[in-house]
C-alpha cells in the first residue's frame, strides 16, 4: 500500500540534514545512509550516494528518472547467480537413475 498523498513523501530526517549540508559545502564525497525507505525527491538529483544493502554499501548518484522512487531500490539485497540450465540438471538427475537401475550387492542373480 502506498503513502498518502497529503502526508508527502517520506525521508529520513537525519538524511535531508546531511543533503542539505552536502550543498552548502559543496563537497563532491558520497553521503553515506543506511535509510533505504526514504524516498527520493528533487533536492537529491546530481547527489552520490552509499546506500547500505545489509552486507555493503552501493554507490548510486541520483538521476531525474529516479525521483519518486525509494533508495533501497537501487541497491539490491539478494544476489541472483542465475538459473541452472535444463542440460545440467538433466545431467544431474541420469546419474542417480542409473544407480538405482543396479542390482544391490545382497539379490541373488542365480538361472535355474
Amino acid at each position: 500500500m502506498s503513502r498518502s498523498v497529503w502526508k508527502g513523501p517520506f525521508v529520513d530526517p537525519s538524511l535531508l540534514k546531511k543533503v542539505e549540508k552536502h550543498k552548502r559545502e559543496d563537497s563532491k564525497t558520497p553521503i553515506k545512509t543506511w535509510s533505504r525507505k526514504s524516498t527520493i525527491i528533487p533536492e537529491f538529483i546530481g547527489i552520490s550516494f552509499l546506500i547500505y544493502n545489509g552486507k555493503k554499501f552501493i554507490p548510486i548518484k541520483i538521476s531525474e528518472e529516479m525521483v519518486g522512487h525509494k533508495l533501497g531500490e537501487f541497491s539490491p539485497t539478494r544476489t541472483f547467480h542465475g538459473h541452472t540450465p535444463a542440460d545440467k540438471k538433466a545431467a544431474q538427475s541420469v546419474p542417480s537413475a542409473t544407480k538405482s537401475a543396479k542390482p544391490s550387492p545382497g539379490a541373488s542373480n542365480d538361472k535355474k
